[in-house]
């Protein structure tokens, strides 16, 4: 009896906890805005397209809903009206037949007839999504955990290639037991520090590969989602027809840090196309160092610690631990603390899932990650330092 006195208090206090998450959640909510290019808030439809493809998509998209509603209409209609104006209660008998040659025929025929109207359209834009023939420039994309890799191999931008890495700050993010100290932007984990920039009304190849475990370029707005796999090449294409910046994610469970890999396209006039690769291909001028030039093991330590941070602290962590059970730690490894060539050879080549980043980092860049990581934590290598010109000689 105590309890049932007490159930109209506990059923008032249940109520106003959840109406109190509820205007928790509200207020959280009216913060968010929708992002430029990507996911609109309270969003019940795909993203407006901006390619030819992504605009078949929609419109595919919508005819199947239609075709759809229109049968479930017709069907449930009809059942309905059967059992309301054939029900017992008026009066109605049963019919005893048990097989009809004619209803047999319409039930195949007509599902035949809708499945070959529907079948029709979608065949023709898959086939044309699979079509990348007559690209005007081509884009390799190199999934990693977790950050994507471009290189620029056919047409104007040639020669191009960069790392995209999540910009969006820590300090928005929080983690386990840490809420967030920054307010979030609007573009939360869905922006990166290098776009990839195309010139609009060009078709641009992409073709897409990973270094370690599945991933998968998507970019809604292009209709685009294309996974890449470790071992092998696949393509896509698209050509947008607006300028702007347009946002996707890998959508393949691709490890702990799967939500902090978005992809950004930025969209430009062809003029401004021009303008950044000029620029780009002086930025990456600037950073091929000479690699004979002789570092100091401070100056390598000091350029290895930013190079760290960029590339290598997701996996092995800010103190060198690593994940126990996925990436090794580097903080008394014997690896670290041994001969350097031996490191050198993993960081160039990769192991297991180490990419391989002799393609990826220059001469310099890589002396100077292994200098540092000879000569942080609790490492004292005896070999603590590696100049630019070895790696240049073991990439011979």
């Amino acid at each position: 009896m105590k309890y049932a006195k007490r159930l109209p208090s506990l059923m008032l206090g249940s109520l106003m906890m959840m109406a109190g998450v509820s205007s928790w959640a509200q207020q959280v909510v009216d913060k968010v805005v929708d992002s430029k290019g990507g996911p609109a808030v309270r969003g019940m439809n795909f993203q407006p397209p901006v390619t030819q493809i992504a605009e078949q998509i929609y419109n595919l998209h919508t005819l199947m809903m239609i075709i759809c509603m229109v049968i479930f209409l017709i069907v449930f209609g009809v059942m309905f009206y059967s059992i309301l104006k054939h029900r017992k209660s008026l009066g109605h008998k049963p019919a005893t037949f048990h097989e009809s040659i004619t209803v047999e025929i319409a039930w195949t025929i007509v599902p035949f007839i809708i499945v070959i109207a529907m079948a029709l359209p979608a065949t023709k834009t898959v086939v044309a999504m699979k079509d990348t023939s007559n690209s005007d420039i081509t884009i390799k994309a190199t999934g990693m955990q977790w950050k994507w890799g471009y290189d620029y191999l056919k047409g104007e931008g040639e020669g191009i290639s960069f790392l995209s890495n999540l910009s969006t700050p820590r300090e928005q993010i929080g983690g386990p037991g840490k809420p967030p100290t920054q307010a979030r932007g609007e573009n939360y984990l869905i922006e990166v520090d290098n776009e990839v920039v195309v010139p609009v009304n060009k078709k641009i190849r992409i073709i897409t590969t990973a270094n370690d475990v599945i991933h998968s370029w998507t970019i809604p707005a292009f209709g685009i989602k294309q996974d890449a796999i470790p071992g092998f090449v696949r393509d896509t294409w698209f050509k947008a027809e607006k300028i702007g910046k347009y946002r996707g994610q890998c959508v393949e469970l691709c490890g702990k840090e799967h939500a902090f890999m978005p992809v950004v396209v930025n969209v430009v006039s062809e003029a401004d196309y021009t303008k950044w690769v000029d620029g780009k291909k002086k930025e990456m001028a600037a950073l091929a160092d000479d690699p004979n030039k002789v570092w100091t093991v401070d100056e390598l330590k000091q350029r290895g610690e930013k190079v760290y941070s960029a590339n290598c602290i997701v996996c092995h962590q800010a103190n060198g631990k690593g994940v126990p059970g996925a990436f090794p730690a580097l903080d008394g490894s014997p690896i670290v603390a041994g001969p350097k060539e031996a490191q050198m050879h993993i960081v160039m080549n990769g192991k297991n899932a180490m990419p391989t980043w002799k393609n990826v980092l220059s001469d310099t860049d890589i002396a100077a990650v292994i200098t540092f990581t000879r000569n942080n934590w609790s490492n004292k290598a005896q070999e603590n330092i590696v100049q630019p010109a070895e790696i240049l000689a073991a990439r011979k």
